[in-house]
């Protein structure tokens, strides 16, 4: 019984070599031309592969460099600006707030009345002023987001080439999957028996 059960063991090591190199080659035929003008592996570790093709493909022109350059400016810049006015505009509004609640607190009636009509009159004021800067806040957002949809754009037509010369560079060929499915299948056969 244990001479049975040895050669049995003895026979399936040998038969797993020889399944192991062949499948060692299955898998290496599927891994060929796996090289590419751009590091799309290296970028993949580094980055998201869409801005990173972007960044690996302008990184030589430098019209496109001084273009990238100015959009970045110009996107920070109307954070920037837009941050300034909102602190302001946040800040007034907030006094107005707090002053309200304060005259509230007036003991004397007449002069609680005449406090809140001169901090109504004051905000009624400011929230004029105030509307036009929300309109313009309002256009630089839009503008914004147009400079960064146009960008994307740019981003897309420079890339979308670059993913297809790789695309083309790796065929998806299906003799390896289908290789390796028979092998899958051989095995699972061979448990079942």
């Amino acid at each position: 019984m244990k001479k049975i059960l040895f050669a049995s063991i003895l026979a399936l090591s040998l038969l797993s070599c020889g399944e192991n190199k062949s499948q060692n080659d299955i898998v290496e035929k599927a891994a060929e031309n796996t090289e590419s003008s751009i590091p799309i592996k290296r970028l993949s570790k580094t980055q998201d592969i869409f801005n990173g093709i972007y960044y690996e493909k302008i990184k030589n022109d430098k019209e496109i460099k001084k273009v990238d350059e100015k959009i970045s400016l110009m996107q920070e810049d109307a954070h920037k600006m837009q941050s300034i006015y909102s602190n302001i505009i946040s800040n007034s509004e907030d006094y107005y707030l707090i002053a309200k609640n304060e005259a509230k607190s007036i003991n004397d009636s007449i002069l609680r009345k005449e406090m809140m009509n001169l901090i109504t009159e004051s905000s009624d004021k400011y929230y004029l002023k105030v509307q036009k800067i929300k309109e313009l806040k309002s256009k630089i957002n839009r503008n914004k987001q147009s400079i960064y949809s146009v960008y994307t754009a740019l981003k897309i037509r420079k890339t979308l080439p670059e993913i297809e010369k790789y695309q083309n560079a790796h065929p998806l060929k299906t003799d390896s999957l289908n290789q390796f499915i028979n092998k899958q299948n051989a095995l699972l056969e061979e448990l079942k028996n």
